[in-house]
């Protein structure tokens, strides 16, 4: 997509190779540009939005043209010939459970196992992950205390990390989900309460 000249697509593909390439960044500043590139590339995808790429109706684009169509030209719902999503199988699924045969149903007899029948049930799991940094403390033999240094950008006792943020960004300027919903979507589905610290023009 270009804007005003600028290959965004290109600047933005430039930007993630020199931060993949850049290994003197700290971890805050590295999280926080990708938080930017985030939302620079999500806002850009909702200009390139219309009704032929998206669900938005077609009456959203913009200088659209209107063409009249004949009564029962097309029958409702999905049309011949239009490609559908199918699931298939993984070679290495991410958990695999063993259901054995419970031999007690059956007539006493000597069973050998001969294979197996799988189905794959594509999910998805949403967990809290905390991760506490326990900065070592010494002392010397003056009983000078030396405290280890945390990462740069863990400043406080308790905070949100970047992927939280991310993600809260993600729902708020992408799918437009008011910030209520969003803290309700948090605490109810992850066990994660989000103060105003975590709304996403929040640093």
């Amino acid at each position: 997509m270009t804007i005003e000249n600028i290959d965004v697509d290109a600047t933005l593909q430039k930007v993630e190779k020199l931060l993949s390439e850049e290994k003197g960044l700290s971890p805050a500043v590295r999280s926080m540009i990708e938080l930017l590139v985030l939302l620079i590339t999500l806002l850009v995808g909702r200009l390139n939005r219309n009704s032929r790429n998206s669900s938005k109706p077609p009456s959203s684009d913009p200088n659209r043209k209107k063409e009249s169509k004949a009564k029962g030209e097309r029958k409702a719902g999905g049309q011949k010939g239009r490609d559908g999503v199918t699931l298939k199988k993984v070679d290495n699924p991410d958990e695999v459970e063993v259901i054995k045969v419970d031999r007690r149903k059956y007539p006493r007899s000597k069973y050998k196992v001969v294979g197996y029948e799988a189905r794959q049930v594509f999910d998805i799991k949403i967990s809290r992950v905390v991760t506490e940094y326990r900065a070592e403390v010494v002392e010397d033999a003056k009983g000078n205390r030396i405290v280890a240094s945390f990462p740069e950008g863990v400043t406080k006792a308790v905070q949100y990390g970047p992927d939280l943020k991310a993600h809260a960004v993600y729902m708020s300027q992408y799918q437009l989900i008011p910030y209520k919903r969003i803290q309700e979507y948090f605490e109810g589905q992850i066990g994660i309460p989000l103060s105003e610290g975590a709304k996403p023009h929040n640093k």
